[in-house]
């Protein structure tokens, strides 16, 4: 699947604002969210999910597609944001994919073949991890594929968990199903990144887990957390939730969730931006003050 134009970039870089623009500017432009947890309801403020005014004013795709009890992979992205691309093209409405999820936008702009899902392997791996530490686990998985095994690190349980499964699901090796995410296909989209100093970037981290901090965070996970069924495991695992469910469940204080957030958002963003540095057909944009003002004439002229 393709799209014609993509803003990509680390958490926190200014994609959405840059996109935001690039929409309001141009008419027939519509933004689709390239966000793995962007997709749950009521998952607002810790995924700074694009505002209600924004929403009116340009129309988004990819929000809001499950309950928080869901559990939500990238085939069901795919298979609901793939949908809404095909409508939009019908309409003659040019799709703006903005995200730093880089599996989701991989899965949009480069067609893939996605394994199934095997719920009754995943409990059993899901158990054994909790017991045995997904070392163990990603050792197995060595043994039945190893290229698969040298793609994550050991410790990288949700991961490991996902290419077992897979493996003993359908009977084939993970990397086998493709094409392989070090492959990097002629695509018809234009793939802006936007690029900060890493100290830069990592005070721009800072400041906007203070801001949600401010914005009711608290209150919105005490809320998820009091309806009925909870949060999936997903869900749960969201970076910043999981680092305030431990402050309102009473393992830490407040200041020290928002501390662990700021690491582990770093920490991300750092993967992020690795995973991306991979594929040769992104045109970066090194910011140093506004994204919008800096990146936005660049996406225009080419």
């Amino acid at each position: 699947m393709s799209a014609s134009l993509v803003v990509l970039g680390a958490t926190a870089s200014g994609k959405s604002d840059v996109a935001m623009a690039y929409a309001q500017r141009h008419a027939g432009v519509e933004i689709v969210a390239v966000d793995a947890l962007q997709v749950y309801r009521r998952m607002n403020i810790g995924t700074a999910k694009p505002t209600a005014c924004d929403q009116a004013a340009v129309p988004h795709h990819g929000l809001d597609l499950a309950e928080p009890t869901d559990e939500f992979a990238v085939s069901d992205y795919v298979r609901s944001v793939g949908g809404a691309m095909v409508e939009m093209e019908a309409r003659g409405v040019r799709a703006l994919l903005v995200g730093g999820t880089g599996l989701y936008l991989r899965a949009l702009t480069d067609p893939m073949e996605l394994p199934g899902r095997w719920p009754l392997v995943r409990a059993q791996l899901e158990a054994r991890v909790q017991v045995e530490g997904s070392a163990v686990l990603h050792g197995e998985l060595a043994a039945l594929d190893a290229v698969a095994a040298a793609r994550m690190e050991p410790t990288n349980a949700r991961r490991v968990v996902r290419a077992l499964e897979v493996v003993l699901g359908s009977g084939r090796p993970f990397s086998s199903f493709g094409p392989g995410l070090d492959q990097y296909p002629p695509i018809n989209s234009l793939q802006v990144g936007i690029r900060w100093p890493r100290d830069v970037l990592s005070m721009r981290i800072a400041e906007r887990v203070h801001r949600m901090v401010e914005l009711g965070l608290v209150a919105e996970v005490e809320g998820l957390l009091a309806e009925p069924g909870g949060l999936s495991r997903t869900a749960r695992q969201g970076l910043g939730y999981k680092e305030i469910i431990d402050h309102v469940e009473g393992r830490c204080t407040l200041a020290e969730a928002v501390d662990t957030v700021i690491l582990r958002t770093r920490q991300f963003a750092v993967r992020q931006e690795r995973w991306f540095r991979r594929d040769p057909r992104i045109r970066w944009v090194d910011v140093r003050h506004d994204p919008v003002a800096e990146v936005l004439p660049v996406i225009e002229a080419l």
